[in-house]
């Protein structure tokens, strides 16, 4: 039997003219699909289709829905939503402006079958093909979901208005929005790709801990911290957990009334910020009791990290007794001057404490590695260099920074630990020198573990620093104290079990 697969006509080009007749019959049901939505009779449409397809000119739709999801919402995720939204918008905006419309020069549907009620009074001066406005709409619509699928689930028919105004107005043919926002959903998933969202992220769901279940929060104390959070925050966590204790309280109370809680509870619960969180932990240790944290700080680093971001996180963990083990990170001597001191996230000396605090009021707004070149230039105004013996050996130093664990790249700046019981300190230098603002910056372009002449990072267990100058600031998961003349740095290896669920949703 011949085999028709080696035969010469088998790989030949399309016959002439198949080509044209595949465009005219894509042509022609292009304008046949224009021209039943432009002739059909939409109740209601009128008055808010070209209205809505207005508003999204220039993307300044998204950019109030992003400032509404972020200002509406509960917690970093959404803003983290309205962030990657953004974006994807942004992306697929350049894809298509700068490549799409000049690669493919379209000519605008004929107006003669479009109500003049419905036509906008100032017409697209572009080419059609592919649609801009369903680009940046299916954009924002899918950054916002991959983040949040609760927030994506409020703007997807938004941005499913605002394509099919397009064709309703008359300005693009059914296939330049459709074209338009597939573009706009790819751009989403390439911004993921270089930035991934928090649920691609490994969990640091080891090693597993033994903690007791606490159904409803029986056994339970949660001191809450009224200065962190809001008030409904506290409200959530009575709501979740009716028979666990309540304990609200002022700052200067936090340490007294979570000691008081440690010696009638079977597990301690914490409300707050990261540095209420550490003095928890701190207690939770000494007592050899579980820690159940609910995140209600401004920032909540360590909860995150562990992968909580709700109130019901924690309650099905103490629900199902779900815990793991983590490290401590500990510097001796303590702010006390004798007892170790403890941080959960970071340790810094030197200008890094301003630094962190400029960063983190401006990364909810700007995002976080434009947040950190600011806090980098704002810092030089009249700081000095630290001259202390770092590993014994004389240096000069910008900064000094220890993270318990390992922060990974999470997008262009560290952010994120895939292990919380590494056994590592991750510690980080800015050398000195004369020109320390060009140093600082560096350090900030970096991103995390790189290594240059200016910046320098190391995976230590144990970190010797003598000679520091008096009045050093010295930092620890947002609380600020003066360091000693001589600090010790290393870690208490899985010295803190707290409630994580075993399986997040």
């Amino acid at each position: 039997m011949p085999d028709n697969s080696a035969s010469p006509t088998a790989h030949l080009p399309a016959p002439p003219g198949t080509r044209p007749r595949i465009k005219a019959l894509l042509d022609s049901w292009d304008e046949r699909a224009f021209r039943s939505v432009a002739t059909r009779h939409w109740p209601g449409a009128g008055p808010v289709l070209p209205r809505l397809s207005r508003s999204a000119n220039h993307g300044l739709l998204w950019f109030g829905a992003a400032a509404g999801i972020a200002a509406l919402g509960h917690g970093t995720r959404s803003r983290r939503a309205a962030l990657r939204g953004v974006a994807s918008l942004g992306l697929a905006s350049a894809a298509i402006n700068v490549i799409g419309k000049r690669a493919v020069r379209r000519p605008r549907p004929l107006l003669d079958a479009v109500p003049v009620i419905r036509q906008l009074k100032r017409q697209p001066f572009t080419t059609s093909f592919p649609s801009g406005h369903a680009a940046s709409a299916a954009a924002f619509a899918t950054g916002v979901a991959l983040e949040s699928k609760g927030w994506g689930a409020v703007v997807a028919p938004l941005a499913a208005s605002v394509a099919l105004s397009r064709v309703y107005t008359g300005v693009h043919y059914p296939s330049d929005v459709l074209v338009g926002a597939a573009l706009g959903v790819g751009a989403a998933y390439a911004v993921r790709g270089l930035v991934p969202t928090r649920s691609q992220m490994p969990s640091p769901g080891r090693p597993y801990a033994q903690a007791p279940a606490l159904p409803g929060g029986r056994g339970l104390v949660v001191v809450a911290n009224r200065a962190s959070g809001s008030s409904d925050d506290a409200t959530l966590v009575r709501d979740a957990l009716p028979f666990a204790e309540i304990v609200e309280c002022e700052p200067a109370e936090v340490e007294t009334e979570l000691e008081k809680a440690a010696g009638r509870c079977q597990a301690l619960g914490i409300l707050g910020g990261d540095g209420t969180i550490n003095r928890a932990a701190t207690i939770a240790v000494q007592h050899g009791l579980p820690l159940a944290v609910f995140p209600g700080g401004t920032f909540n680093h360590f909860a995150y990290d562990l992968g909580i971001e709700h109130v019901q996180d924690t309650c099905r963990a103490l629900t199902a007794g779900d815990a793991i083990r983590v490290d401590l990170g500990r510097f001796t001597p303590g702010p006390d001057g004798t007892a170790p001191g403890h941080f959960l996230n970071t340790f810094s000396l030197g200008v890094y404490p301003e630094l962190v605090r400029v960063r983190e009021h401006w990364a909810p707004r700007i995002g976080g590695w434009p947040a950190g070149v600011l806090a980098a230039l704002k810092v030089l105004r009249g700081e000095h260099q630290l001259d202390a013996e770092f590993e014994g050996r004389r240096r000069s130093l910008w900064l000094l920074f220890a993270g318990n664990c390992i922060y990974q790249q999470m997008g262009p700046t560290p952010g994120h630990r895939h292990d919380l019981a590494d056994g590592l300190l991750d510690v980080r230098i800015v050398h000195g020198g004369r020109t320390p603002g060009l140093r600082l910056l560096a350090a900030a372009l970096a991103g995390p573990l790189s290594r240059s002449p200016v910046h320098a990072a190391e995976r230590m267990r144990r970190v010797r620093i003598s000679g520091i100058e008096p009045g050093t600031p010295l930092a620890y998961d947002g609380e600020v104290a003066q360091a000693p003349e001589e600090l010790t740095l290393d870690k208490a290896i899985e010295a803190l079990t707290v409630y994580r669920p075993q399986a997040l949703l």
